[in-house]
């Protein structure tokens, strides 16, 4: 008889386990389970040890597949809180709350520090002393601001600022004050720059104003162009403030967070107040988390903000989250300043903090709308291509190259009906260098089984993008891991226009012809079509990438440390390219001489292209 292994809480284990701060990772046979932070690990995990709870809970449920448990000490509580947000991020633990859009979205930026300041787009707020708007959720919005700042503020929009003899195009259409050739002078530019942000700052009104009595005070010069220009730049101000929505008498930057549950799953929603105005929001579906609601919060809060995107002044929330103290200690860390959190009772936070938990039960009707037209999306599938298993998982592999060059397969995921970016993979083909498409496919697939197994991640179904030959590959690979029971498979090829979209699967000898307007076959050309553009993407990258590096290589007296300052101090050959000497030589480790010998053989190249 086998002795079988002892659980992973068990007496003997908690009593090697340290009553110092840290943190925990539950195990189980292929991945991180979970990731928490204890003040006491001893006595938190003996909590675990000695659950009483329903067998059907979340918690039951996870501790009864962990296989052990791991242990990292830290020496404060607030190191744990870090660490345990970093781990979080690392591992993506089934059983945290991980947020799926956790994009940084653009910001634009008021470089305030240069001599000519400008305005751009970006998305990593910087502590460079420059001023950030932001973020922006709705590019739509992002890019209305923009064209009415540059319309009606024709600052600078040249990257770098060089000295002109004569005004680029953008002066000649009226874009730009041409600083650059000095038609303008630094008091007037400065004004304009001022009022530029008066307007990101909310304080449209007052620009309004000023510009009132400028356009009365070139009226009575009778400088009637140039009052008629303060007129249209109050015309345009006042439309944008039509649709600006008041919703705080002050001018401080908040982010608002609701919170709904319904049954097991929790919607949260973030909006975005700045300058008293609700400049864009974000809701996340958190599907039958591990915790209470104040953990939730806490777990949210960690891992939505970082030194890339610093909280506000401000933080109202439903409720105050675990371990509230050490949560503000950290984020007036990132923010490197004062940052009050607040759980509203009355008043116009009260309305704001309503306005948040209405868009987080907002959540669960569209939840349950996408829920049901996946389902009856997920049936057509099943009935039309005969499936073993309900698709709620599809990967989609392709193959591209050039004559066999930079050869790539791409492999996306699509979860009940929408991608799951982060399962996109690109495989780099390290066995063909020659054009072979079976090759390359047996050899990413094979990739792909093995690492599914390992992490016990495998799809409901994969599509190929081809015809029979590439689904005779994937039979083969899939019999050799005893995976065809496992996974279904299905290849598209694109045939004759007239012909349309043909299905393939395995052991039917004629294609599956779908009508063209079919929602199952338009989906499947969805995904497929995602394959393509992440895979010619990548490869579009690849093949610049060794373009550039061969066109470098080539120079005299550039090795491969000077080529990487080049690049990153440039950016790109063709800035390269475009540079004067003195220009290069500005560059670290590129000298006078140097310069000139780079900026002789970059233009001689030049030249005999041209010859």
């Amino acid at each position: 008889m086998e002795n079988s292994s002892p659980p992973p809480l068990s007496d003997d284990y908690l009593k090697t386990v340290s009553h110092s701060p840290g943190v925990y990772q539950m195990l189980g046979k292929r991945e991180v389970l979970y990731v928490g932070k204890a003040r006491d690990l001893r006595k938190r995990l003996a909590q675990y040890a000695h659950y009483s709870g329903s067998v059907h809970s979340k918690t039951a449920v996870m501790l009864s597949h962990v296989q052990c448990v791991e242990t990292i000490l830290t020496t404060t509580e607030k190191e744990a809180l870090i660490l345990e947000a970093s781990l979080i991020k690392k591992h993506r633990p089934r059983y945290n709350v991980i947020l799926r859009d956790d994009k940084n979205y653009p910001l634009i930026k008021v470089t305030v520090k240069d001599q000519w300041p400008r305005l751009h787009v970006t998305r990593r707020r910087l502590r460079d002393g420059n001023r950030y708007f932001g973020p922006y959720t709705s590019s739509a919005a992002l890019r209305a601001s923009l064209h009415l700042l540059f319309s009606l503020f024709p600052l600078r929009r040249c990257k770098k600022m060089r000295k002109r003899e004569r005004p680029c195009l953008n002066y000649q259409m009226k874009r730009c004050l041409a600083p650059c050739s000095g038609l303008v002078n630094q008091e007037e530019y400065q004004t304009m720059v001022d009022e530029v942000l008066m307007i990101l700052e909310g304080k449209s009104n007052k620009v309004i104003k000023r510009l009132e009595k400028k356009m009365q005070s070139a009226a009575d010069r009778l400088a009637f162009e140039e009052a008629a220009l303060y007129r249209d730049q109050m015309n345009g101000l006042g439309k944008t403030l039509e649709h600006q929505t008041v919703v705080a008498e002050h001018q401080m930057d908040q982010d608002v967070f609701g919170l709904a549950r319904h049954n097991a799953s929790v919607g949260l929603s973030l909006l975005f107040v700045r300058a008293g105005m609700v400049s864009g929001a974000q809701t996340f579906f958190i599907n039958d988390p591990l915790g209470g609601n104040d953990r939730i919060l806490r777990e949210t809060i960690f891992q939505y903000y970082s030194e890339q995107r610093q909280p506000p002044r401000e933080l109202l929330l439903p409720l105050m989250p675990e371990d509230g103290e050490l949560v503000v200690e950290r984020l007036r860390e990132l923010r490197q300043g004062a940052i009050d959190l607040r759980v509203p009772q009355r008043g116009k936070r009260m309305q704001l903090m309503q306005m948040a938990n209405d868009n987080a039960q907002q959540i669960f009707a569209e939840q349950s709308k996408k829920e049901k037209s996946w389902k009856t999306l997920a049936r057509s599938l099943e009935k039309f291509l005969k499936l073993r298993h309900r698709p709620d998982t599809i990967e989609c592999l392709d193959i591209s190259n050039l004559a066999g060059k930079q050869p790539v397969g791409s492999l996306v995921c699509f979860m009940h009906g929408e991608p799951e970016k982060s399962r996109f993979r690109h495989y780099r083909i390290r066995l063909k260098d020659e054009p072979d498409d079976y090759a390359m496919m047996n050899e990413v697939l094979e990739r792909r089984m093995e690492t599914g197994l390992e992490k016990d991640n495998l799809p409901d179904l994969l599509l190929l993008d081809g015809g029979k030959g590439q689904l005779n590959i994937a039979v083969n690979v899939l019999a050799r891991f005893d995976l065809l029971n496992r996974i279904d498979l299905v290849s598209i090829a694109k045939e004759k226009q007239e012909e349309g979209e043909k299905l393939f699967r395995p052991g039917r000898k004629n294609p599956i012809l779908l009508p063209a307007h079919s929602p199952a076959l338009l989906y499947l050309m969805r995904i497929r079509d995602e394959t393509h553009r992440f895979g010619i993407t990548f490869h579009r990258k690849l093949r610049n990438k060794a373009t550039l590096h061969s066109r470098l290589n080539k120079l005299e007296g550039i090795g491969d440390k000077r080529k990487t300052l080049l690049l990153k101090k440039l950016g790109s050959y063709k800035r390269i390219m475009e540079a004067t000497v003195d220009e290069l030589s500005t560059v670290p480790g590129i000298g006078r001489k140097t310069a000139e010998s780079v900026y002789g053989q970059l233009h001689k190249e030049e030249s005999k292209q041209g010859d």
